[in-house]
């Protein structure tokens, strides 16, 4: 299957509020569109919309095999209670890999695998096993002229890779430039990679 298929969603439910959501412009209760998240209600989406990039990842994974694919929040709600997600007072935290992995196995008949210790030099390869690769990297990925504080921190789903770049969608870009269909030179991405994610095939 062509990258060009793979569909794009964003992990908030108006991706052209991003950009003030991310600059402080906007909070999360701004959001009009909450209930298409798939939230029981506003509380519930202003309290997951910031954790759910895997979830976007998940849902774009889905759609790309099925034409269609759960709401955000509901694919979140399904992964508790296998432990992809861990509430710490009122933080949360997550996503965990491994159960993530045992989730997405049993509900959707995915094959997926944790890969630690990557180089950013193996992602061709490793595209070339797997279908699809959530990357672990820093969220200021879509500023890729900019160096990071840290690496990781945040998902995006690789698409395409090869000796030179990576193709990417970004659940938490604030233009369309930098949500869908970006491509970056391997070093670039490097910068804000942590060697580390969830494969799937």
């Amino acid at each position: 299957m062509a990258q060009s298929t793979v569909p794009y969603f964003c992990q908030w439910a108006t991706p052209e509020l991003a950009v003030d959501l991310i600059k402080g412009r906007a909070a999360l209760a701004d959001d009009a569109n909450w209930a298409e998240s798939g939230a029981a209600d506003q509380a519930e989406y202003c309290e997951w919309a910031n954790h759910v990039c895997g979830m976007a990842c998940l849902k774009m994974v889905l759609a790309h095999r099925d034409g269609t694919a759960p709401p955000l929040l509901e694919l979140a709600r399904r992964s508790l209670p296998y432990g992809a997600y861990v509430r710490e007072g009122k933080q949360i935290k997550g996503l965990i890999y491994a159960p993530f992995v045992e989730f997405v196995g049993e509900q959707f008949s995915l094959t997926a695998s944790v890969q630690i210790d990557v180089s950013v030099d193996e992602l061709p390869q490793l595209l070339t096993q797997y279908r699809y690769f959530m990357a672990s990297v820093h969220p200021s990925i879509r500023q890729p002229q900019t160096p990071p504080p840290t690496r990781g921190g945040h998902l995006v789903l690789l698409i395409a890779a090869d000796k030179d770049t990576v193709t990417f969608h970004n659940p938490s870009g604030d233009s369309r430039e930098t949500r869908q269909h970006v491509t970056i030179k391997l070093n670039e991405f490097g910068r804000f990679f942590a060697g580390r994610g969830i494969a799937i095939r």
